[in-house]
């Protein structure tokens, strides 16, 4: 779960509303009309938010990879020497940029799928003040809170650290840590640190950026669960 730190307030904070049969001077028809409406409206935007979760990280592999060719071309052509390591110091940093850019979008993309999924529960929550007699076909939840929200994620879906594991925003962290590493050894040898005090560095600035990244998740996840409010818990 992909990283805002809260989602809207608008979508998570109000005053529990009457119940559909309380309200007079608009058909039962009118109403499923426009629930529906509002419903292929958050399908349609959950839909463009993946693909642009897809398309992000699949620009970050593109520009990841042409970095690696690159690299391996100049090394081809300096055999390691200072060009290699100025080119590399050129490169690497575009690509961390990249690679943090992403990650952050895709934080905010989790979070925005987050509000979307809670939408949808609650007009599914509607339809059924409509037509109680429908629930046991209902596959997806209709409650708001976070059991209801994790249900319609999908069957036994919940927060667990191998979820988090395999998110793709962990996996580009985990590459993000990888250049972060290499990049803090490449500088180090640039001013004439031996090998030793290279690796070291690496390391060390690599775990840092380890620890910044699962910072990052961490409060963004938790972020948002302190921000949501259900207004039909189950």
């Amino acid at each position: 779960m992909t990283m805002n730190d809260s989602l809207p307030t608008s979508a998570i904070s109000s005053p529990t509303p009457r119940q559909l049969s309380d309200r007079s001077g608009v058909t039962d028809a009118v109403r499923a009309q426009i629930l529906a409406t509002e419903h292929w409206s958050l399908l349609a935007t959950r839909s463009m938010t993946w693909n642009e979760v897809f398309s992000r990280s699949t620009m970050f592999v593109t520009v990841l990879s042409a970095a690696v060719v690159a690299l391996a071309l100049v090394a081809q052509a300096t055999a390691f020497g200072p060009g290699f390591r100025l080119f590399a110091l050129l490169v690497l940093p575009v690509v961390l940029l990249v690679g943090l850019a992403t990650v952050l979008r895709l934080g905010d993309a989790n979070t925005d799928d987050f509000g979307l999924v809670l939408g949808m529960n609650r007009l599914r929550h509607a339809y059924l003040e409509l037509a109680p007699e429908l629930e046991p076909y209902f596959v997806t939840a209709h409650h708001d809170d976070e059991a209801g929200i994790m249900r319609s994620f999908g069957l036994g879906y919940r927060f667990s650290f191998s979820r988090i594991l395999a998110g793709t925003p962990t996996l580009v962290g985990a590459i993000n840590v990888v250049v972060t590493g290499v990049l803090a050894a490449l500088i180090a040898a640039a001013f004439g640190a031996p090998d030793a005090a290279n690796v070291t560095v690496g390391v060390v600035v690599a775990l840092a950026a380890a620890v910044g990244h699962g910072a990052l998740a961490f409060s963004s996840i938790t972020g948002t669960r302190r921000a949501h409010r259900p207004r039909f818990p189950g």
